[in-house]
């Protein structure tokens, strides 16, 4: 007997096939600050910010626009740009940590644009969650379409922010923008069933806790530090629930970065990205159980065979030793999804979309 709440034997025939991203849209404010005048005006070293963080322009708004207007125009240019009408969406989620209200969700201000349709019966709210929240969302509107609840419209998510920063060395990484994206069946852009990894804990590395000022309070070495251990962590996780999903085909093999067409990543900053795609190639090092790497990928590291994940998060030679053996992946697989990031700065929720966008548009 199958316990309550298990997985009927049948369960799979009835799930809506592929859902997944079936369009997707992008909004950023038309200013800039260009990165090499920030340096001179913060009075840094030239390349600080260009090279040592890897960004070129940081987008900002002026007092034209908010969190409310960024959504709205991200949302009404892809329905418009789809020919889509607004009695088709089912459900609508907003991932925003960009809190101008209280009590008041950025979901409904976008309900203005369904009122000509009549439709109101329109599912979700906002997900706050610092960076998390669109994920979060786009989660949601999945798991939506996959249950009992689905009323055979799509989900929209958006996820928007106006990231800024008081003076000082997190300043450069601002940036502001929205993503929208249209999940449903059959989409071009599936995500795949059970194979998500996640990583949640306690800290206080980023957050907010002045009500009146929109500057959050962050600890930029713990910030970088749970980046890299949450990677870590949910790379784990995946390789886990991947390797498992493979055995049961009858594949008995583990899951390295080379089974990756691409790689995107949440980018508070370009450099860091690319120590990321460096932080996996060592997390697949430190997993590959042949110990003879003179010819393989891993060549040249055999000093670093017996280092442990944990304390490696500021190890400058494991760093730079990683960087250089990963740069060809970097190259191939993540550098063209910078394109945003690095011309437009961090845009939190959507950052990773932003991501996305720039390497779909490639």
């Amino acid at each position: 007997t199958t316990m309550p709440g298990s997985l009927p034997v049948n369960a799979e025939s009835c799930w809506p096939k592929d859902v997944g991203i079936v369009a997707l849209e992008i909004y950023f404010p038309s200013q800039y600050v260009d990165q090499t005048e920030l340096e001179k005006y913060d009075g840094v070293n030239a390349g600080k910010y260009t090279i040592g963080l890897g960004q070129s322009k940081m987008g900002f708004c002026s007092d034209r626009e908010d969190i409310n207007s960024l959504c709205l125009t991200v949302v009404q240019k892809l329905m418009e740009r789809n020919s889509l009408s607004y009695d088709c969406i089912g459900r609508l989620e907003v991932g925003t940590e960009t809190i101008i209200d209280k009590s008041k969700s950025v979901k409904t201000v976008l309900m203005q644009l369904f009122e000509e349709s009549g439709n109101t019966d329109v599912e979700g709210i906002d997900t706050m969650n610092a960076c998390y929240g669109g994920t979060a969302a786009l989660f949601n509107a999945i798991n939506w379409i996959e249950s009992s609840s689905w009323d055979g419209r799509y989900a929209l998510v958006v996820a928007g922010d106006i990231a800024v920063y008081a003076t000082g060395n997190a300043r450069p990484t601002g940036g502001a923008g929205a993503v929208a994206m249209l999940v449903g069946p059959n989409a071009p852009l599936i995500f795949e069933r059970g194979l998500r990894g996640t990583h949640m804990q306690h800290a206080y590395d980023f957050y907010k806790p002045d009500m009146v000022s929109e500057y959050p309070v962050v600890d930029g070495k713990l910030s970088i530090q749970c980046y890299l251990s949450a990677l870590d962590r949910c790379y784990a996780v995946y390789r886990n629930k991947i390797h498992a999903q493979w055995q049961k085909e009858g594949t008995d093999r583990h899951f390295t970065l080379n089974d990756f067409g691409f790689m995107i990543f949440h980018s508070p900053y370009c450099k860091l990205v690319q120590k990321s795609v460096a932080r996996l190639f060592l997390n697949d090092f430190l997993g590959d159980q042949n110990l003879e790497t003179a010819n393989s990928v891993f060549s040249g590291l055999e000093a670093f065979r017996d280092v442990k994940l944990e304390d490696t998060y500021f190890d400058r030679d494991v760093e730079k030793a990683f960087m250089k053996a990963s740069a060809e992946l970097f190259n191939q697989k993540t550098k063209a999804s910078l394109l945003v990031s690095n011309q437009n700065g961090n845009m939190y929720t959507p950052s990773v979309y932003g991501c996305l966008a720039s390497l779909l548009a490639q």
